[in-house]
């Protein structure tokens, strides 16, 4: 059989850590954890199980995780981050797959849990994920929203099954996601010379809510639904707010 080793990075991740390990128990040969120095019970958790722990300075996303799949014993990599968790029968096609044989990388849907609700609309799913690579056909790019890039010619296959990511217990907890990353992405195009116009500003957020609420069908999912389509629009607004305000601030 096929071995195959898990990467996973943390950061105080009490919470949500446990579950995650449960999940790998079944598939992963090697787990390890690349730490940014928790100062929660994350350390002692993983140390319930055959964990390798790495204690890592934070390198930004794509370096912590790739400094992960370096140090792995195994070509063969499943990333998964610590707010998520392997379903059943993504378990039973991954073990498949060991059997069977590696052939390429592997992506599978990501069936998000927002406040206690799987959202199944609202642009959230099937939120595919290219998960399982050899480590020698790619690596992780890019730090606000990070990817693994292939090399050419590497197909890509879809496993059945749902990647189950456990996103935000409160509202509250989303909404200050929004205002990092809001940020991050301001800084970013500022960066390449980007200034916002009043479109962008005043519309955008409006065209990002009809496309989550109604052409994603965000209201299916029900009073969560709505929530994330407005959120979603309120990440755009404040997106090019900020924009303007470091075009503005630089002059």
């Amino acid at each position: 059989m096929n071995k195959l080793s898990a990467i996973i990075i943390t950061l105080n991740e009490e919470r949500n850590i446990e579950r995650c390990l449960k999940s790998l128990q079944a598939v992963a040969d090697e787990i390890i954890i690349v730490d940014s120095n928790s100062t929660d019970n994350t350390i002692n958790i993983c140390n319930k199980y055959k964990t390798k722990v790495i204690q890592q300075k934070w390198l930004g996303y794509s370096e912590q995780k790739n400094l992960g799949n370096n140090i792995a014993e195994n070509d063969i990599i499943l990333s998964v981050d610590a707010d998520e968790a392997l379903s059943e029968v993504l378990t039973q096609s991954i073990l498949q797959l060991k059997k069977d044989g590696f052939s390429g990388a592997y992506k599978f849907n990501r069936l998000n849990n927002y406040c206690g609700k799987w959202i199944k609309h609202s642009s959230w799913y099937p939120d595919t994920k290219l998960r399982i690579w050899n480590k020698n056909d790619g690596k992780w790019q890019g730090d606000i929203h990070e990817n693994v890039i292939l090399n050419k010619n590497i197909s890509v296959s879809h496993l059945k099954g749902d990647l189950l990511h456990y996103s935000f217990y409160s509202i509250e907890e989303h909404v200050n996601v929004i205002n990092k990353f809001s940020s991050f992405k301001a800084e970013a195009l500022y960066k390449k010379g980007k200034k916002p116009n009043i479109i962008q500003i005043l519309f955008k957020p409006l065209i990002k809510f009809f496309i989550t609420y109604f052409l994603k069908r965000g209201f299916m999912d029900g009073y969560y639904g709505y929530v994330i389509s407005k959120n979603s629009a309120f990440s755009d607004h404040l997106k090019y707010v900020k924009l303007r305000e470091l075009n503005k601030n630089a002059k």
